[in-house]
């Protein structure tokens, strides 16, 4: 059973220095609730793992703002000014890593392999420090597994197993990320107590998850 749980009590494993990923595109997706009450418990030094920086006042946003995060690994940061600044001064360390290879590696942890072989970033900085292998008279770069200690995921619906439904668009990054950490906190629009959904409409199996909490506001109109 995966029943609603008060968020404090669902953020428990969450500590300073904590690598956490977190699920959305541009704050589609986004755990808003959870990134709230990460900013009000004051956490420091996190290092996250997410397809970008957020935009300011938005989603991961504000955790940039209020500089929780030493390391961030994202596709790009260029909608959030702030971001960019901290990168510059060396106040946050970014990793930019193409968005296909950043969801591969996160899925290619999830599924226990050891990395994943791809084109993508040869003869660019992107090669640096990385192992060349050629296959088949083609040269990849290994782009290595990616986990984390926590995920951070959204979704529409969820019932008291911890299956969930995610809505359009909010299935970028959030199923990816569920399966490659290990604590799963899912921030639901509706909780099911009384009722398992349809086996037809599940999107990800409640296996992943660890803690859901309520969603303080609706954000179906953007997901």
């Amino acid at each position: 059973m995966c029943k609603l749980q008060e968020m404090n009590k669902a953020l428990e494993p969450l500590k300073n220095g904590t690598t956490v990923m977190i699920g959305g595109f541009m704050g589609v997706g986004a755990p808003h609730t959870i990134i709230d009450a990460l900013v009000e418990k004051q956490l420091k030094s996190l290092t996250v793992i997410a397809n970008d920086a957020g935009t300011p006042g938005n989603g991961i946003g504000k955790l940039v703002e209020n500089r929780q995060i030493d390391n961030l690994v994202a596709s790009h940061i260029g909608l959030n000014p702030t971001a960019g600044k901290q990168m510059n001064n060396k106040e946050m360390a970014v990793d930019l890593v193409p968005q296909g290879t950043l969801a591969e590696r996160i899925r290619a942890g999830g599924v226990g392999l050891g990395g994943v072989l791809t084109p993508t970033g040869l003869g660019t900085i992107v090669e640096e420090g990385k192992q060349v292998i050629e296959s088949d008279g083609k040269k990849y770069l290994l782009e290595k597994s990616m986990k984390a200690e926590v995920a951070l995921v959204k979704a529409h619906k969820a019932d008291q197993k911890g299956n969930l439904i995610f809505r359009q668009t909010a299935r970028n990054f959030n199923p990816l990320i569920a399966t490659a950490a290990d604590y799963v906190v899912a921030e639901v629009e509706e909780y099911v107590d009384d009722q398992y959904l349809a086996p037809d409409e599940i999107h990800l199996p409640g296996l992943f998850i660890d803690a859901i909490v309520l969603s303080k506001k609706n954000d179906a109109e953007t997901c």
